[in-house]
């Protein structure tokens, strides 16, 4: 079989939603099947007797959800969910759509980036070693990790991704142009080409690999915050890690499915107050080409596999604004909409991408800044030389993620289930749909993390700007502040109303996921009650780690 003809059938959309997915990945439909059912076509191009039958409206398959949830989602697509708000931000500031237009957008953002980065690799190798001395450690563990959590992921969804520097090397293999388009025929794209040409392997094409990603970063996060040179060693594999991807396979084949980080982002981005949609729902149905995804003379195919007129949750678009430029209609804008507007997680690995996340956040609040000397101990292992210790550290952070909290969870949702037997759904649709309710809940506890970590070392930040690599320089004459942490004595009540208002949402987000599960609300709220309970002693536990 021709290239081509191999791309045309097997190349896969990285969104899992604007794919219309029914795999556990991001990818799971060809191009040439995913345009074929955005027209009410089968693959051959001829029309299905469900689309003759309902007409240009209904052409459009809903993704795969359970009955109830599809039935009351799938509008969220074309104008947000049922009974929110929406403001088209290219409408209300015109000047923002003409830089996102420009061709040069993403490269401008990306290189001061790249260079900054690179000058961290030269501050981990030449600086000072200590942690809180090194401009790598503070500025990215502490600062920006931050900005990260309490800004960027709440407010700009996956905004990072469009700033991000690992995959810089990698789309210029792939695409030979720093800022130009090329037009052409690559397979089922609009765009020449090169570097990989190969599928994803199907069986791969979910986010568990992201999922084990972030967890074994968490496990050495005691070395990753305190030796620049581990540190400098995780980033530059993971640098070299997208560029030989972008060699082997098509696209962001390292983005979509390995990067740790952007797991982190896809999860949470669920919750931004941002979201990329189209204007008009119709006009995606009327289009033939559908630039957004496969590219044109005036944008790059989608980086990330993403179909715009079928995406309706933030999860796996990466905000690179090629779909902004590619689309002849105009029809692609930014919105702001009410925090935690995606609600429905829709796979296992989904799941337990929630999982992992709510007890890495426990686990980095214990080890970092909490008072146990002995946990510390355990986690560092290359101070210590306590190998054994530390795998017993790292196995009791691996059950919990992968065992004993998603057992805790089974039983809440088995006993909503069981309250609530007046409508019989399925455990495993009841243990995905709740497990939403961590998303909002995780989210707050990664800031009520974050909070202290920032007001206790943000003097250092100023030392390390002036004198980067520890050579005695005061650039800024900040390098001899004195350490001063910032109100030591309120972080813990921040804290605590941090972790309230996360459980607070996730709470009432929890409760819209019961709705759009069963029809009668009495049932809603008694399947709800068990994983209620379950919210308030999961922020229980945290208060008493934060506060005790």
């Amino acid at each position: 079989m021709s290239d081509a003809k191999e791309t045309q059938k097997d190349l896969q959309s990285a969104d899992r939603d604007g794919g219309n997915s029914q795999g556990a990945g991001p990818p799971t439909m060809s191009v040439a099947e995913m345009l074929a059912a955005a027209r009410g076509e089968k693959a051959d191009g001829q029309q299905s007797p469900k689309a003759a039958q309902s007409g240009p409206a209904e052409s459009v398959a809903t993704p795969a959800l359970p009955k109830p949830v599809a039935d009351r989602a799938a509008p969220a697509a074309a104008a947000g969910a049922q009974g929110t708000w929406r403001i088209n931000l290219f409408e209300t500031v015109p000047l923002l759509k003409r830089i996102m237009k420009l061709r040069s957008f993403q490269f401008l953002v990306v290189l001061p980036n790249v260079l900054v980065f690179y000058l961290f690799f030269a501050v981990a190798l030449f600086g000072n070693p200590m942690g809180n001395q090194n401009l790598m450690i503070m500025i990215v563990w502490i600062l920006w990790w931050f900005v990260l959590i309490v800004f960027l992921v709440p407010f700009g969804s996956r905004v990072w991704c469009t700033v991000c520097p690992l995959p810089f090397f990698g789309d210029w293999i792939q695409r030979r142009e720093l800022v130009r388009v090329r037009p052409g025929k690559t397979g089922a794209l609009k765009n020449e080409f090169h570097g990989g040409t190969r599928p994803w392997p199907k069986k791969l094409r979910n986010i568990w690999m992201q999922n084990i990603g972030f967890l074994a970063m968490a496990l050495f996060s005691a070395l990753l915050v305190t030796r620049p040179m581990a540190s400098l060693f995780v980033f530059a594999l993971m640098v070299a890690a997208a560029t030989i991807f972008a060699m082997i396979w098509r696209l962001r084949a390292f983005c979509n499915y390995l990067c740790p980080i952007s797991g982190f982002l896809s999860l949470y981005a669920m919750t931004a107050t941002l979201e990329l949609r189209h204007v008009d729902g119709d006009v995606c149905l009327k289009c033939k080409d559908k630039s957004c995804l496969t590219g044109s003379e005036n944008g790059w195919a989608c980086p990330w596999g993403v179909y715009v007129g079928k995406l309706d949750r933030n999860n796996y678009c990466g905000l690179c604004m090629e779909c902004v430029k590619s689309c002849p209609s105009d029809n692609i804008s930014l919105f702001l909409r009410p925090f935690g507007t995606d609600i429905h997680l829709k796979h296992y690995d989904e799941a337990w991408k929630a999982f992992i996340m709510l007890v890495l956040a426990m686990v980095y609040s214990i080890t970092l800044l909490g008072p146990y000397g002995w946990v510390k101990d355990l986690a560092n292992v290359t101070w210590t030389g306590n190998v054994v210790g530390f795998l017993l550290y790292s196995l009791c952070i691996i059950l919990a993620c992968l065992v004993v909290l998603p057992i805790f969870h089974l039983i809440a949702i088995s006993a909503g289930r069981a309250l609530a037997w007046k409508e019989k759904l399925s455990r495993k649709k009841l243990f995905i749909g709740y497990a939403y309710t961590l998303v909002p809940l995780g989210l707050f506890a990664w800031i009520a993390f974050s909070f202290p970590l920032l007001l206790v070392n943000g003097s250092y930040i100023l030392q390390v700007v002036s004198d980067p690599f520890g050579w005695g320089w005061d650039l800024f004459g900040t390098a001899e502040v004195p350490w001063t942490p910032i109100l030591p004595d309120i972080v813990p009540y921040i804290q605590t109303v941090i972790m309230m208002i996360g459980l607070l949402y996730a709470i009432v987000k929890g409760y819209e996921v019961a709705r759009s599960l069963y029809q009668e609300r009495q049932s809603a709220l008694w399947s709800f009650a068990p994983t209620t309970v379950y919210l308030c002693i999961l922020t229980s536990v945290f208060l008493v780690f934060f506060t005790g």
